[in-house]
């Protein structure tokens, strides 16, 4: 039986070209369940503060995720220091009192955070296949270890803004990671739930992309997303592998 939900969609460019053979992610929101994690962590502490009738936990999420998108723009902070401060500034904007662990109880709770029942079985036979994979993420070497632990796949080379002195949609960060890979951006396939962090950044490089779109969202106006995969399934069978077998 068909799976719909699974559908590429490609324009007509993409129709006839080979598979890449280089893959590339963000992760958090691609390979791990950021959003999930975060709202659930920003409804706890909203719970915690006597707010129980307040917002739900993704309107809570957009809230912090803007604030974070603003202080990251700025002066470079290690992403530690990043996670405290947007944090500090969505629980003033809510009138919570902010203590100093709070910042360190959001980091261990990233650490914890958990891939997509995809992540792993995607992303395996895409490797199975000869695909070469790579992470290039908006965090620090201690976090993404955790992460990495979590998803259990060998990748060839992670890059972090840690290692960038810097935050996607930094192109910095992008020619960091060309770096790592050694390839040119023609031959790489960018993966990625967010447009403004990852797509937009890759296509303006030269490398195809891929969105997964998780929620059946309607394409940004002006986004050009090489294939829209519902999720990593998408990938294992454009790199030519069985996909989730039903």
């Amino acid at each position: 039986m068909e799976n719909t939900n699974r559908a590429n969609l490609k324009g007509p460019d993409q129709m006839n070209r080979e598979p890449l053979k280089i893959a590339t992610f963000d992760c958090y929101g691609t390979l791990i369940d950021w959003e999930g994690g975060l709202a659930n962590f920003l409804y706890d502490l909203a719970l915690r503060h006597g707010d129980p009738e307040g917002e739900n936990g993704d309107s809570l999420r957009r809230r912090w995720e803007a604030i974070q998108f603003a202080l990251i723009q700025g002066e470079y902070l290690t992403y530690k220091q990043a996670l405290a401060a947007s944090l500090a500034e969505w629980m003033a904007e809510r009138g919570y009192p902010w203590k100093e662990h709070y910042g360190d109880d959001l980091v261990r709770s990233m650490r914890s955070w958990q891939p997509f029942p995809d992540t792993y079985p995607a992303l395996m036979q895409a490797r199975d296949a000869g695909m070469r994979l790579y992470i290039l993420s908006n965090t620090d070497r201690d976090i993404i270890s955790h992460s990495l632990r979590h998803i259990g796949v060998p990748f060839e080379g992670v890059v972090t803004a840690e290692d960038c002195g810097s935050y996607k949609p930094s192109l910095n960060n992008f020619h960091r990671l060309l770096d790592v890979v050694q390839a040119k951006p023609k031959e790489i396939l960018h993966v990625a739930f967010g447009f403004k962090y990852d797509i937009g950044p890759a296509n303006r490089l030269g490398m195809d992309s891929a969105w997964i779109n998780r929620h059946v969202e309607a394409t940004p106006a002006g986004a050009t997303p090489g294939n829209i995969w519902r999720d990593l399934w998408g990938l294992a069978e454009y790199a030519g592998g069985d996909g989730p077998g039903f």
